[in-house]
């Protein structure tokens, strides 16, 4: 017989399998229990996820450095000019390069922002004859807003 080999470590092998099985649903139930807990208390955690530098996110805000400005504005340049390589191609007349960036990149003035700078020049007039200075001509004022706007 070998001597390794008793009874008393035959009857503790079977009772071993048994704790260990016990043991294993523990550990796995605590685990859940830790990790829900874990959860509900950083749920901010969630909503930061993704939000890295490497990822595209459609809240990040946009860069509107002057680098960022003069490399569209390089870039817009580039097409117009091979735009007016293909209109000489085709013997039509070339366009002012120039000209047409400026009106592409000056900001679009529709008739509600239009609307809301009348109504802040009549505020401003209001404010000016409680003052006692004559009021501003207000079309003539929203003109000049919108092209204090578009120099931007």
């Amino acid at each position: 017989m070998n001597p390794l080999a008793s009874s008393a470590q035959v009857v503790l092998i079977p009772a071993a399998g048994g704790a260990f099985g016990t043991v294993l649903w523990v550990v796995c139930i605590a685990a859940a229990v830790i990790a829900v807990i874990a959860l509900l208390s950083n749920s901010k955690a969630w909503e930061d996820f993704g939000k890295g530098h490497l990822l595209m996110d459609k809240e990040a805000p946009r860069s509107s450095s002057g680098t960022a400005v003069s490399e569209r504005d390089e870039e817009i340049r580039q097409m117009l000019n091979a735009r007016n390589a293909r209109r000489r191609r085709r013997g039509e007349e070339p366009i002012d390069v120039e000209e047409e960036l400026r009106q592409l990149t000056a900001p679009q003035v529709d008739p509600e922002l239009r609307q809301e700078i009348r109504d802040l020049v009549k505020a401003r007039n209001y404010r000016r004859t409680r003052a006692g200075k004559p009021p501003l001509d207000v079309e003539a004022e929203v003109e000049r807003e919108i092209s204090r706007l578009r120099e931007l």
